[in-house]
C-alpha cells in the first residue's frame, strides 16, 4: 500500500475524490482514505502544517496502516533564482532548516542520527522524475490551462529542499536561508519531519513540490492562489504518471 500525503486539504481533495472502493477512518485527529488509486492500492491523507503533525500523520501511516512507500506531495516556495511559479521539484536531500542545536552539534544536525540531511535514493528520484517529466511534456490540456494564468513552459529540477516551521516570508528570511543552506532550492514546513520519520522506520520517500510562490513579501496571497486554482491537479497528474512508470 501506497501513503499518499499533503499539508493542506487543497492538495489533497482532488486525490482523495479519485480514490474509488474508498473507506475512511479517523485517527488522531485526521482522515484516513483508503482504496485504490489508478489501480494502486492507496491510504490518503491531510496531515496539516508543521513539521510535527506530519510526522505524526507519517507514523501512523506506517504502524497502522503498513505502508510500503510515502509520497508527500504540495507545494512550496522557491528559493532559487531558476524556479518559476508553475515549476516542480522533486527531493534529493531534505535538510530541517531550524534545527540548531549548537555548541552541542553541528547546525542543522539532527540529534543521534549524524545527519545534517535526509537523502532520497537516486532510483527513487528517477522514477518520480520520469513520471513528472512525462506529465509536463504531454499534458497539453493542463498546460494551456496553465498558460491562461501566465505560468508558461513550467520545468522540473532535481534538489534540496529545506523544512521548518516558518514560513518563509521574506527577503530578509530567504536571503539567509540562501548563506546558510546554499543547495537548497525551495522551502516548505512538513518534508524533512517526514523523512526523518522514515529513516527511522526504513521505508522509502517521495517528495515532490510545485512552487506556488518565491518566498518573497507576497508569498502568502501567490501560494494561497496557486493551490486553490492549481495544486491539487498538479499532484494528482503527476500521481497519475508516477503508478504508471510502476506498472
Amino acid at each position: 500500500m501506497i501513503g499518499l500525503m499533503g499539508a493542506m486539504p487543497e492538495e489533497m481533495n482532488r486525490i482523495i475524490g479519485a480514490i474509488t472502493e474508498k473507506n475512511i477512518t479517523e485517527l488522531g485527529n485526521r482522515l484516513y482514505h483508503t482504496g485504490k488509486l489508478f489501480g494502486k492500492e492507496v491510504v490518503a491523507v491531510f496531515s496539516r502544517w508543521g513539521k510535527v503533525a506530519a510526522a505524526t500523520t507519517a507514523t501512523n501511516l506506517i504502524l497502522e496502516y503498513k505502508v510500503d512507500q510515502i509520497i508527500f506531495t504540495g507545494v512550496a516556495g522557491a528559493i532559487s533564482a531558476e524556479l518559476n511559479i508553475g515549476d516542480v521539484v522533486i527531493a534529493q536531500r531534505l535538510f530541517q532548516h531550524d534545527m540548531d542545536a549548537r555548541p552541542l552539534m553541528r547546525r542543522f544536525e539532527i540529534p543521534l542520527t549524524g545527519k545534517t540531511s535526509f537523502e532520497i535514493p537516486d532510483e527513487n528520484t528517477r522514477q518520480m522524475a520520469d513520471a513528472v517529466h512525462h506529465f509536463l511534456l504531454n499534458n497539453r490540456e493542463f498546460r494551456k490551462r496553465l498558460a491562461e494564468n501566465d505560468i508558461k513552459n513550467p520545468k522540473m529540477m532535481l534538489g534540496d529542499i529545506a523544512s521548518g516551521d516558518l514560513f518563509v516570508s521574506g527577503t530578509e528570511m530567504k536571503n539567509e536561508l540562501i548563506r546558510n543552506l546554499p543547495s537548497v532550492v525551495c522551502v516548505e514546513m512538513e518534508g524533512a519531519a517526514v523523512a526523518q520519520v522514515c529513516y527511522d522506520f526504513g521505508v522509502p520517500l517521495q517528495v515532490v513540490r510545485v512552487i506556488s510562490d518565491t518566498a518573497d513579501e507576497q508569498a502568502h496571497t501567490s501560494a494561497i492562489g496557486f493551490v486553490n486554482q492549481h495544486g491539487g491537479e498538479y499532484s494528482l497528474a503527476i500521481l497519475r504518471e508516477y503508478f504508471k512508470k510502476m506498472d
